[in-house]
């Protein structure tokens, strides 16, 4: 009777409409909940995508073309390109989108191994084969059947042993060491390199046959410095992948942050942009990235020990920085004049900070708050002084 009367009530106060839209919110608040939960749990190295490679730079537009047209084929797949452009996370990304994403993904990096055990690790092993062989071992070759395996620094490989993987990619066989008998495989196979194999080819480390049976097609990755447009969008995906993982409220980054960001030149390419953003996400102690979130050496290009040569402050700007903002830019020069006027100082205090304060007439509390924004350290200038004309 109680239970009656209260449901009565219920229904009196609320209507069918806010009943409605309270369980839609629950039930979006737990979607969101399982997504976040997903979103913490992975890693920015184990969910490969075609889809992570998407630009609006005509370079890397025409590359991704191609990438396209060889996700289904089984030809071999040569990937080039500088260290951190991605070329482990493109081959997972092909594998992952071909008709062998159900079977094994077996990377190896063939300069991790002594030359003594690469072939067993490759090839595998019987008991017995050899001193420590104490039980048959498979290779990555047999470990990799039905999928792909990505053979990473591929020109690092020995003359003997580029002989045995030419004779597997030319039977799709295998033997293991220490056996007489013939395995089958079907195996993708995908290698890369930072390397230029055609002077390899040509100075004699490496074998044309081998190069030509591995480049069916040749997949060569920009470098980030080629396609900059993109990185705003990369920064911005990677901040809410680490800010969830790492449990951090920050939401956002600065508009003085990103055109740093924008401007460095990326000599690590991808997977220094992540290292960046990771170790922004720890350091910021707000909800927006700042520049003295950012590396020393990503903000200014200025070396980290003090020159004999001034830092100038170049007010000649270029077009591209006046197609943007003032504030933005505003930020980033204010930024620059402010080490500029630090370093001279230093420089000139040989990194006493008491004379520095003095000269400036700076709060030491606030000046020692600016050298930590800009990664300045008194012991660098301890003999920087330079002389009087």
């Amino acid at each position: 009777m109680l239970a009656t009367g209260c449901a009565a009530v219920l229904n009196e106060v609320v209507t069918d409409d806010v009943l409605r839209d309270a369980v839609r919110a629950l039930i979006e608040r737990r979607q969101k909940t399982i997504a976040a939960r997903k979103l913490a749990s992975r890693s920015v190295d184990d969910l490969p995508a075609l889809t992570d490679f998407v630009s609006s730079n005509p370079r890397m537009e025409s590359f991704l073309r191609v990438v396209r047209r060889v996700v289904e084929p089984n030809s071999s797949l040569l990937v080039l390109g500088e260290t951190g452009v991605g070329k482990e996370r493109l081959a997972r990304a092909i594998h992952a989108e071909s008709p062998r994403a159900d079977a094994p993904f077996v990377p190896v990096i063939l300069s991790a191994f002594p030359e003594s055990l690469l072939e067993g690790e490759l090839f595998g092993y019987e008991k017995g084969a050899f001193t420590g062989a104490d039980k048959t071992r498979r290779g990555y070759f047999e470990l990799a059947h039905g999928g792909t395996v990505f053979l990473d620094e591929i020109g690092e490989m020995a003359p003997h042993l580029q002989v045995k993987l030419l004779g597997v990619l030319q039977d799709r066989s295998i033997r293991r060491l220490g056996s007489e008998r013939t395995i089958p495989i079907d195996v993708r196979v995908m290698a890369a390199t930072n390397r230029d194999l055609r002077d390899a080819v040509k100075d004699g480390s490496f074998r044309s046959d081998l190069f030509y049976r591995l480049s069916v097609v040749t997949l060569d990755i920009p470098p980030l410095r080629k396609h900059p447009e993109d990185v705003a969008g990369l920064v911005q995906r990677y901040l809410e992948e680490f800010r969830v993982r790492l449990g951090r409220n920050v939401t956002e980054i600065g508009d003085d942050a990103m055109v740093a960001l924008r401007d460095y030149s990326w000599p690590g390419n991808i997977r220094e942009l992540i290292n960046v953003v990771e170790r922004a996400v720890l350091l910021c102690e707000g909800s927006t990235i700042t520049l003295r979130d950012l590396p020393f050496e990503l903000v200014h290009s200025a070396s980290d020990v003090p020159g004999d040569s001034l830092i100038g402050i170049d007010l000649q700007l270029s077009e591209e920085w006046l197609e943007r903002p003032w504030k933005p830019v505003r930020s980033a020069t204010m930024a620059q004049a402010e080490l500029t006027y630090l370093h001279e100082h230093l420089v000139e205090a040989r990194g006493d900070l008491s004379e520095v304060a003095d000269r400036s007439g700076l709060n030491p509390r606030t000046l020692f708050d600016m050298m930590q924004r800009h990664g300045l350290k008194k012991e660098s200038f301890k003999s920087s002084r330079r002389p009087r004309d």
